[in-house]
């Protein structure tokens, strides 16, 4: 692959970076080095760094520095003082609305650093502010944005499988779920599940099926029981083509949206989902306004300080594209 730097900004010195992993799936904060994106609303500085800084994107998700696994975080001044902070997820692919497992990393990079202590967090991001409880040693429970069930057994032409059905759901991200067709949710079976997956993403986009308001539908969310005590296991395609090693945050809130739309959950109750290692979130029900607010809780692990370094004549110190 050729080299390929992206963005009109570049680094003037290090990026300093903390590494977590929630439940086994990577998260990279940006605590200083990161570029100025001036002030305004998150989703205005969000726009900036796409069309100007994605250098910072590329650099921290791709190869060499990274696997393409690893969810960016870039730590950010919030928009309103009321909030604590504001941060913007990418990946190898783009950017993203929200993110649970990397907002369970966040929040537990600052406790490391000692930024933040035991309580209640406000914290903006591009979808809206969630409300993030820091129990201590890494472990948070995040309010999620308002979710929803947009459509209910939505029938799709999927290659070499025939016709399936799932729900169309909204959790900070859009995500078509459904169930296992037989293969089995474990890690030995991760190249089947990984081709069942992305033929369910080719049919819905082959069927112009989307979300609310056009949006693509870029999550696939395979669900299945599971043989570790947990309500439910699943298996998340990412937007990027890679898997979500967690059980995801975002997932998580999607599905508990759809359970509570068919009364298969009370606000209240806890719904406990393993991921396809076999970490596992839990998540509850609060409304607010007549709105479905899920709540997950999980646990990070700080792994890393790192300082990047970004060598003139390196061609790939923005990333193997």
């Amino acid at each position: 692959m050729s080299p390929r730097r992206t963005g009109t900004a570049s680094p003037s010195h290090g990026v300093r970076v903390i590494d977590s992993h929630t439940a086994g799936e990577p998260t990279r904060v940006v605590v200083s080095g990161g570029p100025e994106l001036g002030g305004g609303s998150l989703g205005e500085r969000l726009r900036r760094l796409r069309e100007g800084a994605d250098w910072l994107r590329t650099s921290l998700c791709l190869e060499p520095r990274a696997s393409e696994a690893a969810v960016g975080a870039l730590l950010c001044e919030p928009d309103d003082a009321a909030n604590d902070a504001a941060v913007i997820f990418f990946n190898n692919s783009g950017y993203l609305g929200m993110c649970g497992h990397g907002l369970i990393g966040l929040v537990a990079t600052l406790e490391y650093m000692g930024r933040m202590t035991p309580g209640m967090f406000r914290i903006e991001t591009p979808v809206g502010v969630v409300v993030a409880t820091l129990h201590g040693k890494g472990r948070v429970t995040v309010a999620n944005v308002a979710s929803w069930r947009f459509r209910k057994e939505v029938a799709v032409e999927v290659e070499g499988y025939g016709q399936v059905t799932g729900d169309i759901a909204w959790g900070g991200n859009w995500f078509f779920l459904l169930d296992d067709p037989g293969i089995g949710l474990r890690k030995t079976n991760l190249e089947r599940l990984m081709g069942f997956a992305k033929a369910v993403r080719r049919g819905l986009e082959s069927a112009g099926i989307r979300g609310e308001d056009g949006s693509v539908i870029d999550h696939i969310e395979v669900l299945g029981d599971d043989d570790g005590g947990a309500d439910a296991r699943n298996f998340m395609l990412c937007p990027g083509g890679e898997y979500d090693r967690s059980p995801c945050g975002t997932g998580l809130s999607a599905k508990l949206a759809c359970l509570y739309a068919d009364g298969l959950i009370k606000e209240g109750e806890v719904w406990r989902q393993a991921g396809i290692l076999g970490g596992v979130f839990e998540g509850r029900v609060a409304l607010a306004d007549g709105k479905i607010i899920p709540e997950i809780t999980g646990e990070a692990f700080v792994t890393a300080e790192t300082q990047l370094v970004f060598s003139e004549g390196d061609p790939y110190r923005f990333g193997i594209r």
